[in-house]
């Protein structure tokens, strides 16, 4: 019988096919994947708890690359694992239209969990599946039935921890003692600009202790001491661990080991050919022994832990028939039944109920009435619940050893934002995560990825223009609107009074692949009247809320707080004789999917007299109004005073809104 395979030669196979793939692409970073390869080899080879055959298994254990740029890693694991990653994938990295993308991408690679490279954002993303997972877990698990159990495991590097985002997440984990949360840190003190010494000096441990993480620091070359490491980490359950793996980038590698010239550019055909000598591999680019791949195939062992959760989860079900049902409908992302007629309903009823009030109000409203129908729903605020008006009746916060549906994220607005994509991609919630919209900029990279991975993610943003006041331009919002309207995939709602807001919800929340952003005020705003019809056309992205009288001259469009001035602009015009007429417009990404002929009925190719009015960057807009059209919004940043004060100061006006209809008619 043969000497079985040694596990360096398993963690080499890593290596030599990174190498090779970047080789061939010329273009990539084989120092990570070379250096990881034998912590990569123990982990899932030994504990990662996977089926190759059906990588969406709802109990499988999670595994985030967060230090994306080292991508040939995770490819290589799942070719050798068994997944649906051939040789030609891995010949065809970086190429377009790859199943092996230059950064791990959701949806283009079977195992992949979640798309990194923005460092920091995947550590976030495992600290969201940990959240989820335990969230889950307390609220299905019963005794003797764990059928949400297991582990998330992420690898990262010096970048992912100078990345601020790691302190906001990392300290989040500890606090609420995710101990099914494992990160192995790739310690090779090398980044793309050399040594860190010169620039990254923190003394990790220290600081993960800090946290209430676990720290457990080795050889990341050991194999026997990354075992040791992991079991030791996986037995502490009150407490997140970290695993400090000491290793050389790029190993293997006689000349270019150990140095930054590993990073990010490939070893070259020389290199290459010394690094085969010094790992005694004999082989081409590509191929690899049968015994290898005997040695790495873990579809037989997937399968026979899928199956045997299959039959527990078979068990829950006979015991727990309902919960069984509730478990299977969320983890699959369906809606309940009767969610849509009971969302109508209660759109219905707001428009009918009528009354003023200030559309964060609404919102809060609105959660709390569609919250009951809808357990999934996950909210947080980044330390302002009490402004965004996120907590609805019967939120309970997440905290160390309690069940909770709300999470209290503290001023953490990028990490919340991240923390969020990666509870999404868990499933299970729908999560929604709240701060003013001026915060959205801390946020930005991460709403970013989460439009990128069309991860459904309520984003609620309140104070959302001038109209917050006093605290002046810090936290007047200008330019953002245009920011999120700009970034595909994702739709910015900005309602101008209840029935909008519930709207904005209702739609957010059946908005399967696209993640939303709610904009609502702090101040009041009127009701609009509405018949059923134009109750139905909000979700239409944009609608005709008040018809003109007589021949229409002009139109008037306006989202949000704006609208109401709209509103007071159209009675005067109309009542001057100019036939105008009022567009609200609360999702103009959504208006402008609808059919043409739909949108030749809101907005007439040949009434050229437009004007738009929202107390936002003016530019936005010209794509609706043309630019012979009119925009009153802002071209500066705001002052602090009352809003009455700052809309006029400022030129939003109901004057305004009627001079300029005037202007062009």
């Amino acid at each position: 019988m043969p000497a079985p395979i040694s596990e360096r030669k398993l963690a080499n196979a890593i290596r030599v096919l990174s190498f090779d793939a970047v080789q061939k692409a010329n273009s990539g970073h084989p120092g990570a994947p070379m250096g990881m390869a034998d912590i990569a080899e123990v982990l899932w080879r030994k504990f990662l708890k996977h089926n190759p055959t059906d990588p969406q298994w709802h109990n499988r254990d999670r595994f985030v690359l967060s230090n994306g740029h080292g991508s040939m890693l995770i490819y290589s694991l799942l070719h050798l694992s068994g997944y649906d990653v051939s040789v030609d994938d891995l010949k065809g990295f970086r190429q377009l239209h790859s199943k092996t993308p230059g950064h791990p991408e959701l949806g283009y690679t079977p195992g992949v969990e979640t798309t990194t490279g923005p460092l920091g954002q995947g550590i976030a993303n495992a600290v969201g599946f940990a959240i989820a997972e335990k969230t889950l877990a307390a609220q299905f698990n019963r005794e003797g039935h764990n059928v949400v159990d297991h582990n998330t495991y992420a690898f990262l590097g010096d970048g992912c921890l100078m990345e601020g985002i790691s302190h906001e997440v990392c300290s989040l984990a500890g606090t609420l003692g995710l101990g099914k949360l494992v990160f192995f840190y790739d310690d090779n003190g090398i980044s793309i600009d050399g040594n860190v010494e010169g620039w990254f000096t923190d003394d990790t441990q220290a600081r993960f202790e800090s946290y209430g993480w676990q720290v457990i620091k080795v050889d990341g070359h050991d194999a026997d001491a990354i075992t040791q490491a992991t079991e030791q980490a996986l037995a502490e359950t009150a407490k997140p661990s970290l695993i400090i793996c000491k290793t050389t980038i790029g190993a293997g590698s006689p000349n270019k080991q150990g140095l930054a010239a590993s990073h990010g550019a490939p070893l070259g055909d020389d290199e290459i050919a010394l690094t085969r000598d010094a790992l005694s591999w004999k082989h081409a680019p590509f191929e690899l022994d049968d015994e290898i791949y005997e040695a790495w195939d873990a579809k037989a062992k997937g399968d026979v832990q899928q199956k045997n959760w299959e039959a527990d989860f078979a068990a829950y079900e006979k015991a727990y028939p309902e919960l069984a049902a509730e478990l299977s409908r969320r983890l699959n992302g369906e809606l309940p039944a009767d969610f849509a007629s009971q969302a109508q309903a209660y759109i219905q009823q707001t428009q009918e109920a009528g009354g003023d009030v200030a559309s964060r109000k609404a919102s809060q409203n609105a959660i709390n009435s569609l919250q009951p129908l809808l357990p999934e729903l996950l909210g947080g605020s980044a330390d302002l619940a009490g402004s965004n008006l996120t907590l609805f009746k019967g939120a309970k916060g997440i905290e160390k050893d309690a069940d909770g549906n709300y999470i209290y994220y503290g001023v953490r607005e990028f990490g919340m934002t991240a923390i969020a994509n990666g509870i999404a991609l868990h499933g299970g919630f729908i999560p929604y995560v709240a701060t003013f919209l001026m915060f959205m900029e801390y946020a930005r990279n991460a709403v970013r990825m989460g439009a990128l991975m069309k991860q459904r993610v309520i984003h609620v943003y309140t104070h959302d223009s001038i109209g917050l006041g006093e605290d002046g331009p810090t936290h007047q919002p200008v330019e953002q609107l245009t920011s999120l309207r700009a970034t595909p995939n994702l739709r910015t709602w900005r309602p101008c009074d209840a029935t909008e807001s519930a709207s904005a919800w209702v739609e957010a929340i059946k908005s399967e692949s696209n993640p939303s952003a709610l904009i609502f005020s702090r101040q009041g705003l009127p009701h609009q009247a509405r018949d059923s019809e134009q109750v139905a056309n909000i979700t239409k992205g944009g609608y005709v809320l008040a018809k003109e009288q007589g021949e229409l001259q002009a139109i008037i469009i306006a989202t949000g707080s704006e609208v109401g001035l709209a509103m007071e602009a159209y009675e005067t015009l109309s009542a001057n004789g100019v036939g105008v007429r009022v567009v609200s417009m609360p999702c103009a990404e959504i208006f402008v999917e609808q059919e043409a002929n739909y949108r030749e009925a809101v907005l007439p190719a040949n009434i050229r007299a437009r004007v738009a009015v929202e107390a936002a960057h003016v530019d936005y807009w010209y794509k609706f109004v043309g630019l012979d059209g009119k925009v009153i919004g802002m071209t500066t940043y705001g002052e602090s005073a009352p809003a009455s004060d700052l809309y006029k100061e400022f030129g939003i006006t109901t004057d305004a809104v009627v001079d300029a209809v005037n202007s062009l008619v």
